[in-house]
């Protein structure tokens, strides 16, 4: 019989880090597909600058791509559903469909921890949110 004493000793490997959530230093870059000048693309391109303004302030990119003037653009980005934000860096490649008027679907969605103040609450501005 081997005595557990005479093994030697097992490492335990450090738990993975999270990179798939977009932490406040990141750029992040994000692509918004849209139809036209229809009344649910207007409001998610309003809302999702609402969002980045907010919760992303100089850390992010936006390109608009209209699929009524570029249709081949659906196929070939498996877009199926419109209006539709992809986040493309940090991947993986995270998407929201709809007018993206909820801002914590929004941000769940696409794993983004946004950079916020936070002194009312006695935290820092790096601090999560909860």
């Amino acid at each position: 019989m081997i005595n557990a004493s005479e093994l030697p000793p097992r490492e335990i490997p450090e738990p993975p880090l999270d990179d798939e959530i977009a932490g406040p230093e990141d750029l992040v870059e994000l692509r918004l597909y849209v139809a036209g000048q229809t009344p649910k693309s207007v409001a998610a391109l309003a809302n999702l600058k609402r969002v980045c303004d907010e919760f992303l302030p100089g850390r992010h990119h936006i390109e608009v791509i209209d699929l009524l003037q570029h249709p081949a653009r659906a196929r070939a980005d498996q877009i199926v559903a419109i209006p539709t934000l992809v986040r493309k860096i940090p991947e993986p490649i995270c998407k929201v469909i709809g007018t993206l008027s909820d801002t914590q679907r929004v941000l769940v969605g696409l794993r983004i921890t946004p950079l916020q103040s936070r002194v009312s609450n006695g935290l820092t501005t790096q601090d999560p949110p909860r």
